[in-house]
């Protein structure tokens, strides 16, 4: 029985966590944003200056650490890279951008529905779309470079990181730049956060957790083990959310949303795309740098300088909407992200079939 259970039993523990840390500070419906914590993160080092979204997020930091004390105690800590790593830094640039324009990764997506937001299920459906056009290229032949093990001093990199952060945040906060209203000014307390992201890492490790596997995996395998943490994840988060009176069917005055159904959908078919095309999620992407991957924390650094050009730019989005400058953004992004498909699809295989 523990076996047909433990996946869904994962899903259900993160949205009982997630909404634990919204109880204690996090913004509604963001128990967990893996985009948005990590462009708060490079707006509490001054990457940007938008001065709403700057917190040094514990979260993030819990993540990779809970994912890399996990892969040790297991033995299964074994550093790998060298795949392409100038496309997937692209690839996770694009991926935030897609995400800052819907406000959200596909986790707090799921959060998100579970709050009764509406806007969120008309990114679900761009989602899905995104991921089918992944698909496509997949069964394709989209691939990128193969893999190969490296240092273990790569492997350690990101979660030395970390560690220094969390010091950082311990220790000398001051160097840091806080934000004292809105999403950035909201947080649960330090040491919980921490746990909580800990607890996540932990159990997206040992689960090889993918919230974009949920939907592509039925497809591409008729495995829908994935798709049940979702499920599970919905439901429990429906359920305490209710409990706790914070459910709120609708559209309109959904915390850290916007009312845009066509950019709402747009921005999640790139954010789906961009994630079948890395082979995982924001979140999954985070726990394998944790982990020793060093391909995942090239993408996890795209996603921070994705993060910080489009807030420099004006591209993000807010609740208010998508600006002109992001819509403009998203046009040359997908482009370029539908290039690099349609190459390591055809073109590299076509080289390769010459050669």
């Amino acid at each position: 029985m523990y076996k047909k259970l433990k996946m869904p039993l994962a899903g259900g523990l993160i949205a009982v966590i997630s909404i634990t840390l919204v109880l204690l500070g996090n913004p509604a419906n963001m128990g967990f944003c893996n985009a948005c914590f990590l462009r708060d993160i490079a707006g509490a080092f001054s990457l940007h200056s938008a001065a709403l979204v700057q917190y040094a997020r514990p979260e993030i930091i819990g993540i990779i650490l809970g994912a890399f004390i996990i892969a040790l105690v297991r033995r299964e800590f074994s550093p790998k890279g060298g795949s392409s790593p100038v496309t997937r830094f692209v690839l996770g640039f694009a991926l935030m951008f897609g995400a800052l324009i819907f406000l959200g990764c596909p986790l707090r997506m799921a959060l998100r529905i579970a709050g009764g937001d509406l806007n969120a299920v008309v990114g679900l459906f761009g989602f899905i779309v995104g991921i089918f056009l992944g698909i496509f290229f997949l069964n394709r032949g989209y691939t990128l470079k193969r893999k190969y093990e490296v240092s273990k001093t790569d492997g350690f990199l990101v979660p030395l990181a970390a560690l220094v952060l969390l010091g950082i945040l311990i220790v000398v906060p001051s160097i840091l730049v806080f934000s004292t209203e809105g999403p950035g000014s909201m947080h649960a307390p330090l040491w919980v956060a921490l746990v909580a992201g800990l607890v996540v890492g932990s159990v997206g490790f040992v689960r090889k957790l993918c919230f974009v596997a949920g939907l592509r995996d039925p497809v591409l395998f008729r495995d829908f083990s994935m798709f049940s943490v979702l499920a599970a994840l919905v439901i429990v988060g429906i359920m305490g959310n209710l409990a706790f009176g914070s459910f709120n069917l609708g559209f309109e005055g959904q915390p850290v949303a916007h009312t845009d159904g066509l950019w709402n959908f747009l921005a999640m078919i790139l954010v789906g795309l961009c994630s079948v095309l890395l082979s995982g999620c924001p979140f999954r992407q985070l726990v394998l740098a944790g982990s020793g991957s060093s391909d995942a924390a090239i993408t996890v650094m795209g996603m921070i300088i994705g993060a910080a050009v489009t807030h420099n730019f004006g591209m993000a989005a807010s609740g208010a909407g998508v600006t002109a400058n992001g819509k403009i953004g998203f046009a040359v992004i997908f482009s370029v992200v539908i290039f690099i498909a349609v190459y390591n699809t055809f073109v590299k295989n076509e080289e390769s079939e010459k050669a």
